[in-house]
């Protein structure tokens, strides 16, 4: 009798030690999946720079050419943006060629990036990057520059380019009264900032049937090149009154060839891009007058849309930034 009694509390002990330590389970479950979702929202949604699940976002840029203080700028917004978003940069310079750059693309989406943005070198040999991204499913950017398939891309950040082209055109129109020999120095052909600048251009020359074009020809961006052009238009020996050139580095070459003729009195220079070397030169009396193109203002708001778009947001699709006159007497305000 007694071992009876003694089996039935042993057993009576044991089932209450199993229903405690079921119980002691339970509560602790609930607790921890609670936890650790509070914790993943508040990473959502306390960093601009993470992605639903908290993770921080990856967003890769491929540049047109680093060789270019312009995209130099770009980049350095992209970089400060990036920093203070918190997300993670990968970065590939094109060097002036399409193909670097749809191989950079290929790269970002091998490495499962969220977001791309492209700055594009050639306005058709760049458009096969953003049917690659589009094709993967992820969000891509177009800054400063344009594609030819530009409404496939998620949104472009940048300058209407024409707006820029009819800017400096009709300044120099003001400046020589509506007429006189003016040369045109463009931007690579077919780059989606030459087409605009050109098409501004020509809009205003339209207007002024007594101002002449005697010479046009691509620098190709390049200050180099820029006082190349303007060696051998010097040497013709005809009368050269302005040259409009299409960004800075070639009106500051086209400048250092007119000052080594001693012409800087007879000839006038314009640019676009307002770099620190043309802001610098209008300020002197050099340069005549630059257009300001706001490339920090274009990087930041493409990492900007770059973080939304990865996180599902909806974005503009066209970015405009205004372009503006400078000339010496606002120059201060830009340097």
């Amino acid at each position: 009798m007694k071992q009876r009694k003694m089996w039935f509390s042993l057993l009576a002990f044991a089932v209450a030690a199993i229903l405690l330590a079921g119980c002691g389970s339970g509560s602790n479950s609930p607790s921890s999946g609670s936890s650790n979702s509070t914790g993943s929202s508040e990473a959502a949604g306390g960093n601009s720079g993470s992605s639903d699940s908290g993770k921080k976002l990856k967003v890769g840029i491929t540049y047109q050419n680093l060789q270019n203080e312009f995209i130099l700028n770009i980049q350095d917004a992209v970089r400060e943006k990036a920093k203070e978003l918190d997300i993670q940069l990968i970065e590939a310079d094109g060097q002036g060629k399409a193909e670097n750059q749809i191989a950079a693309v290929e790269n970002f989406i091998t490495q499962k990036v969220d977001a791309i943005i492209l700055n594009p070198f050639d306005k058709d040999g760049c458009a096969p990057a953003v049917d690659k991204a589009v094709a993967a499913g992820i969000p891509i950017i177009v800054v400063n520059a344009q594609v030819s398939n530009l409404e496939k891309a998620t949104a472009y950040v940048g300058s209407d380019d024409e707006e820029a082209g009819r800017i400096e055109m009709q300044y120099v129109a003001d400046l020589l009264g509506g007429k006189g020999n003016v040369v045109i120095i463009h931007g690579p052909y077919g780059h989606s900032a030459e087409v605009g600048r050109t098409n501004g251009n020509m809009q205003v020359l339209e207007q002024y049937p007594e101002m002449q074009v005697l010479y046009e020809q691509t620098g190709n961006w390049d200050r180099a090149e820029g006082m190349t052009l303007m060696e051998n238009w010097l040497q013709t020996g005809k009368k050269i009154d302005a040259v409009v050139s299409q960004n800075d580095e070639m009106a500051l070459g086209a400048y250092k060839a007119i000052e080594a003729a001693k012409k800087e009195n007879e000839i006038i220079v314009v640019g676009i891009d307002a770099i620190p070397d043309a802001l610098e030169s209008v300020e002197q009396g050099k340069m005549a007058a630059t257009v300001f193109q706001d490339s920090r203002g274009q990087g930041a708001m493409a990492v900007e849309l770059a973080v939304k778009a990865a996180q599902g947001e909806q974005v503009d699709h066209i970015n405009y930034i205004p372009f503006q006159l400078v000339t010496k007497e606002n120059v201060a305000e830009f340097k």
